[in-house]
């Protein structure tokens, strides 16, 4: 089988999403074959794909412009739409005519719509799966202006090409897709390496590990104007250059991101489904800053309060350091129980069944095959 997945780099939580389903699936196929059409950087894919695959190094969709992690432009993203939709047919015939050349078995798209037009148009059996869609978040923002109700079309018809939209737990309603399928959550799930971790930075009991991480978009917090909060240490990237003996970069434990997130006492970070999922199914406590006019936002937070443990913290007290009435009462609270990413198994069963029945199998012969 030839799979190939095109991914938004709209941030690093489409490649979070959609990679344990893929890692699933390869259990059921071990000899698919795995391309993977995004402009996420090669080290984050192979930190979630296991196993070979080829790297097509572009972006099939726009997602959202944005001037920090928080923070959209709805103009310039308008205008970027209004780029991407000229002669619109015409670039699904030319995405069609590449696909033809890849001949892909199934396209899985999280959550490129292009792509999906273009494989209806090809002939070639395609999948959505994401918690969002962007014509939903483009009609948010983008809604009102003169060109948009062609474009919302264009869009609206290429997702409800598809096969199916599988819809993860939490998502977005997207009422206007006619084929969607829910799903349950979807998260790697990480080893808990805290004693290494304290053996490493010579952490006693009473500290606490935070573990600071914004996404995949550029953001970084003033932390040199935090202050000192006792027995805490923060985990922080590296190309944040923080200079304070409270603070260890992440690529310096070495570890899996997923592995150092389930080892953490506590989370500080945006509502994104990556972050918030995977926080949830490895039991660590999520303090985050909304971003308020994200329409995906209320679901996931809605979710994250009902399943995990969590509190907001204004974004100014957060910058400034003056949070530490918040993350004080975050981490005395129990954790809560993990939840389990019962998505990944669900949505591997329906791909692999759609393999078998474009390639005439039942689907007791396609895991006979995985069990050959």
């Amino acid at each position: 089988m030839h799979l190939l997945v095109v991914i938004s780099s709209h941030g690093f939580g489409h490649t979070a999403q959609v990679a344990p389903v893929v890692n699933a699936l390869r259990s059921r196929i071990p000899d698919l074959r795995l391309t993977l059409l995004t402009a996420a950087p090669r080290y984050i894919l192979e930190s979630r794909f296991d196993g070979p695959f080829e790297h097509i190094p572009e972006a099939d969709d726009i997602g959202m412009i944005m001037s920090s992690a928080v923070d959209i432009l709805a103009e310039e993203s308008a205008c970027e739409y209004e780029r991407f939709h000229r002669d619109w047919d015409r670039a699904v015939d030319r995405v069609a005519g590449r696909l033809c050349s890849l001949a892909p078995d199934l396209v899985l798209s999280n959550v490129s719509y292009r792509v999906l037009a273009a494989a209806a148009r090809s002939g070639i059996p395609a999948v959505a799966l994401c918690s969002l869609n962007w014509a939903d978040i483009y009609g948010h923002y983008c809604g009102d202006r003169p060109e948009a109700k062609v474009i919302l079309r264009q869009m609206l018809e290429a997702y409800n090409a598809a096969d199916w939209f599988l819809q993860t737990e939490p998502s977005m309603p997207m009422a206007t897709l006619h084929n969607r399928r829910p799903i349950g959550p979807i998260a790697r799930l990480g080893r808990n390496r805290r004693a290494e971790i304290d053996a490493a930075l010579g952490l006693g009991e009473r500290d606490r590990l935070v573990l600071v991480a914004l996404g995949g978009i550029p953001m970084r917090l003033p932390m040199e104007a935090w202050p000192r909060l006792p027995d805490v240490r923060w985990v922080v990237q590296a190309d944040w250059d923080v200079r304070r003996p409270d603070v260890v970069s992440l690529e310096a434990l070495d570890m899996h991101f997923t592995d150092v997130l389930r080892s953490c006492d506590a989370l500080i970070t945006k509502p994104g489904y990556g972050s918030f999922a995977e926080a949830a199914c490895n039991g660590t406590r999520v303090l985050y800053v909304k971003r308020h006019d994200w329409p995906e936002e209320p679901f996931l937070v809605d979710w994250l309060h009902r399943h995990g443990r969590c509190l907001e913290v204004a974004r100014d007290r957060l910058t400034r350091g003056r949070f530490d009435e918040e993350l004080e009462l975050l981490l005395d609270t129990p954790p809560a129980p993990r939840v389990e990413p019962r998505g990944i198994d669900e949505a591997a069963d329906l791909l692999a069944a759609r393999y078998a029945g474009v390639n005439g199998l039942h689907s007791g012969d396609a895991a006979a095959q995985s069990v050959r």
